[in-house]
């Protein structure tokens, strides 16, 4: 058994950042941009308005995650702004799932690039959909540390019917 919580695999964590990445682009990579987080939400500018998305009370998304602390691809289904249901979608996932990871709502992932800024990280960046959610977000609180980075991407995002 190797020592740590998760064992150092550079070329899946590669693999699967490109592949993400990848997917992200063919989702509709026409439709995003990138944009700033402001106060009370994220707010873009598109076609000459500014449109403000805010977290629905329900939704899914699938994350995938190039974290220390949490590595994969994730199925999450989010409910008056909490995680109810996580589903790991390749094994490091379903292994984090069993041992209960934290997964974040598409708010907690705005909260943490939020406060990324606040601290004055090296990057903090965001890309948004055409509606305002966010695809990836990108932190790294010192470019001269390591295993400070965050990369989160956000793909098959499906809002809950409204009625």
């Amino acid at each position: 058994m190797r020592a740590g919580r998760f064992p150092a695999r550079p070329l899946s964590a590669v693999a699967l950042t490109g592949a993400a990445l990848c997917l992200v682009a063919a989702c509709g990579g026409t439709a995003e941009s990138v944009w700033s987080h402001a106060a009370g939400g994220p707010r873009h500018t598109a076609a000459g308005g500014t449109t403000a998305w805010r977290e629905p009370a329900a939704y899914g998304y699938t994350l995938t995650s190039t974290t220390e602390a949490l590595a994969g691809r994730f199925r999450v289904q989010v409910h008056d702004g909490k995680v109810t249901e996580v589903a790991g979608l390749d094994e490091d996932s379903r292994r984090q799932v069993r041992e209960h990871a934290e997964v974040p709502t598409l708010g907690g992932l705005l909260r943490r690039l939020e406060q990324a800024r606040k601290e004055h990280a090296e990057t903090a960046q965001a890309r948004y959909a055409a509606d305002g959610h966010p695809v990836r977000i990108a932190l790294d609180w010192s470019r001269n540390a390591v295993d400070d980075e965050a990369l989160y991407l956000v793909s098959a995002y499906t809002p809950a019917p409204t009625g």
